[in-house]
């Protein structure tokens, strides 16, 4: 049992919802796995949003990446409006820390400085992200990915009210320029929210309590009220300081971010940055949370073009036999391909010219 179509996916259960709309676990024709993101009725009833939107789908279709979730379809016009990105199992950064606590000094900073890979990436290709948070970082089967990025543009800050003493965001891990409604934003602000996420990853606390959300947004704009960094590493303290700058001119470039997490993540841990890779994604990945296309939506239908030829050493026309799909082949995640590997070197000793 589904729930339905968009866009010629099959959308197969709710993954969760959020300010810009509610999230689905979804299956393509050829069972791609992805998260098809359906965004709000009240948020793209204009027009101008509408094309604000295709205008980020377009860009979004450059970013690139092993920290960036990619894109894999969207449709600003359809009603809904949707997209659709690479399906990335495992928790939320914020999941994580809320059931194991934060994370080990070397294994943050190494996370920051992968996460400062994926926005350069999103940077590069013209968009900013906007809306970094906890809640936006999953911590999959190789290490952070973020996701959701350059969707925040969609709404200008005027339009982020659906009703009075609402926002469309996270106040918590916004910036000042944002705070203050800036229309000009820079890479700065992703610094900012980048910071204001390792401080939660390290900590589990955020920036300024959030009991207030227009209190939360008068502190964050106020420039002597410094955000509380107790808690954090002293190796860290410098640096994340820096990145939490009122003044956006006033923090670091992320090629400097990236090289100093890095050396913090080292150093404290007298390992690599390969092997530290290895023990992030072994700490934090769970298994438990990979979503697999339901067995009743694989197509047990023949290929036509599929079919194996057996070979003949007399010079005789090949033989073609169809070949015979195993369902458990498309659900096992880690099929046996030794019978494969078997055959190809048959074929190998016997061609000497392949």
């Amino acid at each position: 049992m589904t729930l339905g179509m968009i866009g010629g996916f099959e959308l197969i259960r709710s993954l969760g919802a959020g300010g810009m709309g509610e999230v689905f676990f979804a299956v393509s024709p050829t069972a791609e796995r992805v998260a098809l993101k359906v965004i709000k009725q009240e948020l793209i009833e204009a027009s101008t949003v509408r094309e604000r939107f295709a205008a980020e789908v377009e860009s979004l279709k450059l970013v690139f990446g092993s920290r960036v979730a990619r894109l894999e379809d969207a449709d600003p016009f359809a009603d809904p409006a949707w997209l659709a990105v690479e399906y990335v199992p495992g928790l939320t950064l914020r999941q994580y820390v809320d059931a194991h606590g934060g994370l080990p000094l070397p294994l943050a900073a190494m996370t920051g400085a992968m996460l400062a890979d994926g926005l350069s990436k999103v940077h590069q290709a013209g968009l900013l992200h906007r809306d970094l948070k906890p809640q936006n970082l999953i911590l999959g089967p190789d290490g952070p990915t973020l996701i959701d990025f350059g969707l925040a543009v969609l709404i200008e800050r005027d339009d982020y009210l659906t009703e009075p003493g609402a926002l469309v965001g996270t106040p918590a891990y916004m910036s000042p320029e944002q705070v203050r409604s800036e229309r000009e934003l820079t890479p700065a602000a992703d610094i900012y929210g980048l910071a204001a996420t390792l401080v939660f990853a390290l900590t589990g606390h955020t920036l300024y309590p959030t009991s207030n959300s227009w209190n939360l947004l008068l502190r964050i704009a106020e420039p002597t009220d410094l955000p509380n960094l107790s808690g954090v590493p002293t190796e860290l303290v410098p640096l994340l300081g820096a990145m939490l700058a009122h003044d956006p001119e006033a923090r670091p470039g992320l090629d400097d971010v990236r090289a100093r997490l890095l050396a913090v993540a080292t150093a404290s841990s007298s390992k690599s940055v390969a092997d530290l890779r290895l023990e992030l994604a072994g700490l934090t990945y769970d298994a438990d949370t990979e979503l697999l296309v339901p067995p009743d939506l694989q197509d047990p239908q023949q290929d036509p073009e599929g079919t194996n030829v057996l070979e003949h050493d007399s010079g005789a026309a090949p033989e073609v036999t169809p070949t015979k799909v195993d369902p458990q082949r498309l659900a096992d995640p880690h099929p046996d391909v030794t019978w494969l590997v078997d055959k190809i070197r048959r074929q190998y000793a016997r061609r000497s010219t392949l």
